[in-house]
């Protein structure tokens, strides 16, 4: 067995000691330190009750902001959105274009740039008339109410709803508790649905336990949700920023 002097001995137990206190920093649970201290303790529970007290408290919010990626129906959409439960404001990418929602109650306005109208004015592969573009022109970089009787209504208001983009947080398959990691500087306990496959959902470890951020299946997507409860004002647009299109939009 070899012997190390005193002050080798003293070096080594300082080594370990800084990379024990670094590991625990970036949440690891090795060299004795316990990852619950100073918790909300749901990280002791089962995967189970761990997702069901996250739904809950999801459930419980009256506000978030929930952004990220989400992929539906073959398409993906760059989402950044404020959402209570009577409205909702933000952004909304795709591939192909950039618009703005703005829900107030049922009233649902919509901003984009003239590019946008146009190509929803054109009839399939040809160029937009002289009237479509002037259309498009009119409407380009004002908030557009969306008549609810459009079809366009119905799309676009579930990128504004609380209750139906907090529905994409369920996880498939058996549940696992995952690692202890950390969220936006956050303490969290990740949840994984068939090891992973069917999503991983990241717990609060601090206060309420609310999830913040989810890795869907099958790589529909991945969002981080924060500044839950954290209140907003939702006011409609000025008249002279706004334009009645009537009881139809121009279709995509």
């Amino acid at each position: 067995m070899t012997v190390f002097p005193p002050a080798v001995r003293l070096r080594r137990a300082a080594l370990l000691g800084a990379l024990c206190a670094g590991l625990t920093v970036a949440g690891a649970t090795g060299c004795g330190a316990d990852p619950d201290e100073g918790t909300n303790g749901v990280g002791k529970l089962s995967a189970e009750k761990i997702e069901g007290k996250a739904r809950q408290a999801a459930a419980d919010a009256d506000s978030v902001r929930l952004s990220g990626t989400v992929v539906s129906a073959g398409r993906t959409f760059t989402i950044d959105m404020r959402l209570k439960a009577d409205g909702a404001s933000g952004e909304v990418k795709s591939k192909e274009t950039t618009f703005q929602l703005l829900r107030v109650g049922e009233r649902l306005f919509l901003k984009a740039d003239a590019a946008f109208w146009s190509r929803r004015e054109k009839s399939g592969d040809e160029a937009p008339s002289a009237d479509a573009t002037a259309a498009a022109d009119k409407l380009g970089d004002k908030y557009v109410k969306v008549p609810e009787g459009d079809a366009t209504y119905k799309q676009f208001r579930g990128f504004t709803d609380m209750d139906v983009l907090l529905g994409l947080l369920g996880l498939h398959g058996k549940l696992e508790k995952g690692a202890y990691t950390k969220v936006g500087g956050t303490r969290t306990i990740q949840v994984t649905g068939d090891q992973g496959q069917g999503g991983k959902l990241d717990v609060s470890l601090i206060g309420t336990p609310y999830p913040l951020r989810l890795e869907r299946a099958g790589g529909a997507g991945v969002v981080e949700l924060k500044d839950w409860d954290e209140s907003f004002t939702l006011t409609e647009p000025a008249k002279e920023e706004t334009v009645d299109y009537g009881t139809r939009l121009p279709e995509e």
